[in-house]
């Protein structure tokens, strides 16, 4: 299969192509071609154009509904054949690709709803004037998407731009690339305008950059790590374009003394081995009362020891992880958090086999200041702290220079929800990790970035207002 490029409603693969690899196996199955500067212009150019004809703001907005609940009918229709390819290709258990287009189809669907509804308001300003607001969209929006949920990533801002009523260049990561053209091929199928959506590869140093200094840009949707969301930051600071900053994480949950062992352990289950720890919300540190600490410890190792690990069309609990560098790289982190002093009480080290795997790990006798404890490690790795009050709880929760997610674990609805309510992230959830859908906002604070998605509030950075105020003859 090529991930070719899909620009003004025509699929072309013009140009370098490289390898696509299957994580779990090591096997080559795709290409992926890489957009030159002049693809990029094409791709802009043909977003601009579809702006300036208004076709997807000139009808009437019940057009915009109507076209994406045909988006998500088209996206179901696809899924298992594009689960299927998003399996290989991330290294993702079956389901998960699965459920990534399920979710693709969702988003589309919940703010089709929304495509109607975005009105204005009227200021009242004394008998001489009339005065109102209207939402309108940015234009142009670049949106580059991350290799580890390309699809659900993509399509939570696409529904919501083109809900609002922008015209898209996404950018895929090259190294996963080809479930994303089944999901542009089923926007395609649709009466999408051509220009509406334009779909390019390649590597950020050249063709997003590329994309993001483009002079017809006139919004970012980023999703990615901090470096690359600050060199982003500064080309759209020379011409002052809106961003929407979703950056990196190591998000800490707290477990005071009265929490559900079992509750606990079915969140760290999905917290931190969902996608092998390749997720930015990942529950990475855990930070228990010292009275429950060993039991808890003991455990959550207990569990990571039962996973099923294997090639992700086996349906296994866990399985690889994206790359041969990233699994170095997690293992290197690991050796550095043993020689620090943590203790690894199961884990630690590559498996063995074809493919890219890493154990479940879990370190325990972690301390604040180690590099495990505050360097994000995107991988299967949790570190367990303990602490005796909750102000400490919440201080070590708080003392790395990320804000995205956060979590905490109790039966005291006072001290739950006070502890919750000090936690400095952007979406906190209460006894159960990844708790909320589509529906619920999401973004960070500090070096995790700024916007919102998903929710009504990622409308919000999708749309920007204008006041028309008129002064009355009388």
């Amino acid at each position: 299969m090529i991930a070719r490029h899909f620009i003004n409603g025509v699929w072309s693969d013009a140009g370098e192509k490289i390898a696509v690899e299957d994580p779990g196996s090591g096997e080559l199955i795709g290409e992926v071609v890489l957009a030159d500067p002049g693809q990029v212009d094409a791709a802009v150019i043909a977003a601009d154009a579809c702006v300036r004809r208004g076709d997807l703001t000139r009808p009437r907005p019940a057009y915009r509904l109507s076209l994406m609940l045909q988006i998500a009918a088209a996206i179901r229709a696809v899924t298992e054949e594009g689960a299927e390819v998003l399996c290989r290709e991330s290294g993702k258990p079956l389901r998960d690709a699965r459920g990534e287009f399920e979710e693709a189809a969702r988003y589309f669907e919940y703010y089709g709803g929304m495509a109607d509804k975005l009105e204005g308001r009227s200021i009242p300003l004394g008998e001489a004037y009339f005065d109102w607001t209207m939402r309108e969209p940015h234009g142009v929006s670049a949106h580059i998407v991350p290799w580890n949920f390309p699809v659900g990533i993509a399509a939570r801002s696409l529904a919501a731009g083109l809900a609002a009523g922008n015209c898209v260049i996404l950018k895929s990561p090259e190294l996963t690339p080809l479930a994303l053209c089944i999901l542009i091929e089923a926007l395609a199928s649709t009466d999408l305008p051509a220009g509406a959506i334009n779909l390019i590869s390649g590597r950020g140093a050249t063709t997003g950059a590329a994309l993001v200094r483009h002079p017809l840009v006139q919004h970012i949707v980023f999703t990615g790590s901090v470096p690359t969301g600050r060199a982003i930051l500064r080309a759209a600071a020379e011409r002052i374009v809106p961003c929407v900053m979703e950056l990196g994480g190591k998000s800490a949950a707290v477990v005071h003394a009265d929490a559900d062992i079992d509750t606990v352990v079915a969140s760290v289950e999905s917290g931190v081995f969902f996608n092998a720890g390749q997720v930015c919300s990942a529950m990475s540190r855990l930070i228990v009362h010292e009275s429950l600490h060993d039991r808890l410890a003991d455990a959550i190792a207990a569990r990571a020891q039962t996973l099923t690990i294997s090639h992700g069309l086996d349906d296994p609990d866990m399985s690889a992880l994206i790359s041969a560098p990233q699994l170095e790289r997690v293992e290197q982190h690991c050796a550095d958090a043993i020689a620090s002093g943590a203790r690894a009480l199961t884990g630690g080290h590559r498996i063995t086999r074809s493919g890219y795997f890493m154990q479940p790990t879990v370190f325990t006798d972690v301390t604040p200041g180690m590099r495990v404890a505050n360097d994000e490690i995107f991988g299967p790795a949790l570190s367990i702290m303990s602490f005796t009050d909750p102000d400490q709880a919440i201080a070590m929760a708080n003392g790395t220079a990320y804000g995205l997610v956060a979590g905490v674990f109790g039966q005291d609805l006072n001290r739950t929800l006070n502890t919750a309510r000090q936690l400095e992230a952007g979406q906190v959830f209460v006894n159960e990790w990844f708790a909320g859908g589509v529906e619920t906002p999401f973004g960070g604070t500090g070096q995790s970035g700024y916007g919102r998605e998903k929710g009504l509030e990622a409308l919000d950075n999708h749309l920007r207002t204008r006041n028309i105020a008129v002064r009355l003859n009388r």
